[in-house]
């Protein structure tokens, strides 16, 4: 028996296990909007020859990253309508095929509070959350109802042994109401102060909090966004991650001195992919959030990096694509210079204000 426990002990030191928690962090990936804008729509039906929508090629470049996190969450400001026509901007409508394909890009989780989650009313809004159900997929934000919401809040995920809870809120929806019940989770502090206290309650060790706040298209956050990430902070979460303005604004650590703990905000992840034209909304962010175990076992927010996403638009028989900036040959040679000024303003705004989130992919 003396051997096998010293067996047992020389395994774990050189492995690094350990037999109360054998993992020591979870690694999260954040992306921003994914959008599906008309000419997104026309380029994907001629590429399934008009019978079935086809974005089997849009992500092929970042898949290995997305899939290689423990976890990975994208904002998905399009309902699934189920056909047979679907729509772009103002008023979305997707295929199922769209969220099958950020499904299989690695995406485990999708958010679904945003401005254009009524886009189809009530019964679309309901058919969303149960095409994600089919395909498997995580959502959060929206729900068949009040009590369906009280049902499935909080949400607490089993990430790599870490219990990490996930919410998500949305300003508003373009002034269309909810007419036959549907839930949505609204900018509400006395509720979201409720809902993270009973997510922490349930036994949520971290607190994710996904925001669809801001202006669109300004590069920094404003006064509003500040101080809802300051109410937040002093609510108990660990990360805030926030989209909405479809460009990407600064990132930063900050500390909650009355936890003792470290808080990553991030106020806008910009665009996934979509078809918008100006420079500054044609790619967006990626943040890795890493979380580990300190010496007594406490979870906790370690540190983050992000990296930048441009989306290029098709050429030829290709479809947009989603390129990371490592791979700048991938970048067509008629689309570099649109690159090129996306990447030089977003690089500008995190150099300048990011406050300890580097650039690292």
């Amino acid at each position: 028996m003396t051997l096998l426990i010293t067996l047992f002990s020389l395994i774990s030191f050189i492995t690094g296990a350990d037999s109360v928690n054998s993992a020591r962090k979870a690694e999260l990936i954040f992306v921003g909007d994914a959008m599906q804008h008309q000419a997104q729509l026309d380029k994907a039906k001629q590429l399934g020859g008009n019978k079935r929508y086809d974005y089997s090629d849009c992500f092929t470049l970042i898949a290995p990253t997305i899939l290689g996190a423990d976890y990975a969450v994208c904002n998905l400001e399009v309902p699934l309508g189920g056909g047979p026509d679907y729509t772009g901007y103002p008023c979305f409508s997707a295929p199922d095929s769209y969220a099958e394909a950020l499904r299989d890009a690695g995406f485990d989780m999708m958010l679904t509070a945003n401005n254009h989650c009524l886009d189809r009313r009530d019964k679309t809004a309901r058919r969303t959350l149960s095409a994600l159900d089919n395909l498997g997929i995580d959502h959060i934000g929206t729900y068949h109802d009040a009590a369906q919401r009280d049902s499935l809040v909080p949400f607490i995920k089993n990430i790599n042994g870490f219990k990490i809870g996930f919410l998500n809120y949305t300003y508003g929806t373009n002034g269309i109401e909810p007419k036959e019940g549907i839930e949505v989770s609204l900018i509400d502090k006395s509720k979201m102060a409720k809902e993270i206290t009973s997510t922490r309650n349930a036994g949520a060790e971290i607190i994710v909090v996904n925001m669809h706040w801001g202006i669109e298209y300004v590069l920094l956050e404003n006064q509003p966004q500040r101080d809802l990430a300051d109410f937040l902070v002093k609510q108990g979460v660990d990360l805030i991650i926030g989209g909405h303005p479809h460009v990407v604004q600064p990132m930063k650590v900050v500390h909650n001195d009355k936890e003792n703990k470290d808080v990553l905000i991030v106020y806008s992840l910009g665009n996934f992919i979509s078809n918008m034209k100006t420079a500054d909304t044609r790619g967006g962010a990626m943040v890795k959030a890493t979380i580990i175990r300190d010496s007594d076992g406490k979870a906790k927010f370690s540190h983050a990096v992000y990296d930048t996403l441009f989306a290029a638009k098709p050429e030829g028989n290709s479809n947009y694509k989603v390129i990371p900036s490592w791979m700048p040959e991938k970048i067509p040679a008629s689309q570099k210079y649109h690159w090129q000024i996306f990447e030089r303003g977003a690089t500008n705004i995190f150099n300048k204000y990011n406050i300890n989130v580097p650039r690292g992919h």
